[in-house]
């Protein structure tokens, strides 16, 4: 017998600049597979990457949201707010003697490795992996994968269930040990976003399809860590007329600046649902006309 889950989805972005279309799209799709299933739509800032990130686009973000007529079932999650919990799992790996300290570079693992051909990733060679503890100075945090299968029997070969693809499998040591802590002390996307999916609840992971990449490693910590597993479900990107990603480098049309030019924002919404309809379709979510 089939146990039904609440739907408990969200909305992550960074407040790194003014929300898009393809961010709304995205906003969109979480929230109504949560309407239409009765469930919960959460919200979370994700300004952990404070080079980038800028205090008014915080306010901004909920105020576009807003302006769409999405309002989140419970208080905005701020991620830097939560980096005590974020040190309190970092320690209980180290505890473990899962990680270790690297000071290599992006240079340093290129060079490990062969050149690799244009647009190409270098996987991370290991070069820290059997040094000496260092005592101080300026290093990243990395999880020993060969350690931590040894210790927790977990391989490398992680399976999720996407509501609209069905199962999936993806290794998740493509890029060899990952940072989890870099070395100017920020946590690392991949941590940071687990962790607080589970506080949050999460049951639902929707997202856009670039991100497909960092599920299997994503599922590898919640394993780790004896965090829940939710399900997922992720979407095409939208593109511009030309075919091109909408992204905030190239001045994508922004939900202020439809707004200042008069559109109204529930027709926005409507448009944003009808267009996601077959994918909540084919993810089991029936909208009513």
């Amino acid at each position: 017998m089939e146990v039904k889950i609440e739907i408990v989805s969200r909305f992550a972005p960074s407040p790194t600049g003014l929300l898009h279309l393809g961010h709304a799209f995205s906003a969109v799709v979480g929230w109504q597979a949560a309407q239409t299933a009765g469930g919960k739509w959460r919200l979370r800032l994700e300004d952990i990457d404070t080079a980038r990130v800028r205090p008014e686009f915080g306010p901004a973000i909920v105020a576009d949201l807003a302006w769409l007529g999405l309002q989140p079932d419970g208080p905005v999650m701020v991620q830097s707010a939560r980096r005590d919990q974020h040190l309190a799992a970092l320690a209980t790996l180290h505890e473990r003697g899962l990680l270790y300290a690297c000071t290599c570079t992006r240079a340093d693992i290129a060079r490990a490795a062969s050149a690799p051909h244009a647009g190409e990733t270098v996987a991370y060679p290991g070069t820290c992996r059997d040094r000496p503890p260092l005592p101080a100075g300026e290093f990243a945090w990395r999880l020993n994968l060969a350690k931590m299968a040894e210790q927790s029997g977990l391989n490398m070969a992680e399976r999720w269930h996407d509501r609209a693809a069905g199962g999936q499998q993806a290794p998740a040591d493509t890029a060899g040990d990952p940072v989890l802590m870099r070395r100017d002390g920020a946590i690392a996307y991949h941590l940071a976003c687990v962790l607080d999916d589970a506080a949050q609840g999460v049951t639902l992971v929707t997202r856009g399809d670039d991100l497909v990449a960092s599920t299997a490693l994503q599922r590898l910590l919640q394993n780790i860590l004896g965090l829940p597993e939710p399900q997922y479900l992720h979407h095409e990107l939208i593109t511009d007329a030309d075919g091109l990603r909408l992204a905030k480098r190239n001045q994508a049309a922004t939900l202020a600046g439809l707004r200042a030019a008069g559109a109204i924002g529930d027709d926005v919404r409507r448009q944003l649902v009808r267009q996601c309809r077959p994918l909540l379709a084919k993810a089991g979510f029936a909208l009513r006309e």
